[in-house]
């Protein structure tokens, strides 16, 4: 898992070489592919219960399984690029939310404090903590912020699946859900709105978008339990 999970942190900074306005989103999605392949892993979300893509690709509103597309990046977007690797048979997660040209210090800062969920999330996994201790302090940090917690999708657990048991919301009460154990490996994932966090999905069946038209910053690390911790795998 930390080979795959090495596979995809090295293709996601290759592809802060390409962000940028006009570049089309089903371009990002080729370059995405062709890295994963060229380093010895697989792009399991191609073909995941139909997924036509190799990656995810969500623009401003859209919130998570954007398919990519024709469509051209405009300076003041924000891009999340979100894809699984698979390398002998075990899984990676990872997403980060990326700046197209010129953001707004508003939007940067939105963005900014979404990764910080995440981080807050990850100071509350070690032995003994549970689910709900990470979904709690996520909830807490993204309210102190601003910002609204997107409540039908969540993080999860990943091993030879992509997806696995337990769930891991964005939300909930301290001191509730599984009990974190050494070697359990999860994927931990806020996806937070700038707007409401009412969410509806597009006609392609894929599609989650925000249901006020708000923008939506998205940022997950695969990471495992370890005796005293954590360790991000997603990762240098």
């Amino acid at each position: 898992m930390k080979e795959a999970g090495h596979i995809n942190y090295l293709a996601h900074k290759e592809m802060e070489r390409f962000i940028r306005p006009g570049v089309t989103t089903k371009e990002l999605d080729k370059k995405i592919h062709d890295f994963i392949i060229s380093h010895g892993g697989f792009p399991s979300c191609l073909g995941y219960e139909g997924f036509p893509g190799s990656a995810c690709i969500c623009v401003n509103e859209e919130v998570v399984h954007g398919i990519p597309s024709n469509r051209k990046l405009q300076n003041g977007d924000i891009v999340k690029l979100d894809f699984t690797v698979r390398k002998a048979g075990y899984e990676s997660d990872m997403t980060r939310t990326y700046f197209v040209g010129n953001v707004s210090p508003e939007i940067q800062e939105k963005v900014y404090h979404t990764e910080q969920a995440l981080y807050a999330g990850l100071k509350m996994v070690k032995p003994g903590n549970r689910i709900g201790d990470i979904s709690h302090a996520i909830e807490t940090y993204a309210h102190k912020h601003g910002l609204s917690v997107v409540e039908e999708l969540v993080g999860h657990g990943i091993g030879t699946n992509m997806h696995e048991r337990p769930d891991v919301p964005n939300y909930g009460e301290s001191g509730t859900g599984p009990v974190l154990k050494p070697g359990m490996t999860l994927a931990i994932e806020p996806m937070l709105n700038f707007g409401r966090k009412e969410v509806e999905i597009l006609e392609n069946d894929w599609t989650v978008v925000t249901k006020d038209k708000s923008l939506s910053s998205h940022f997950e690390h695969t990471i495992v339990v370890t005796e005293d911790g954590y360790e991000i795998l997603t990762g240098e």
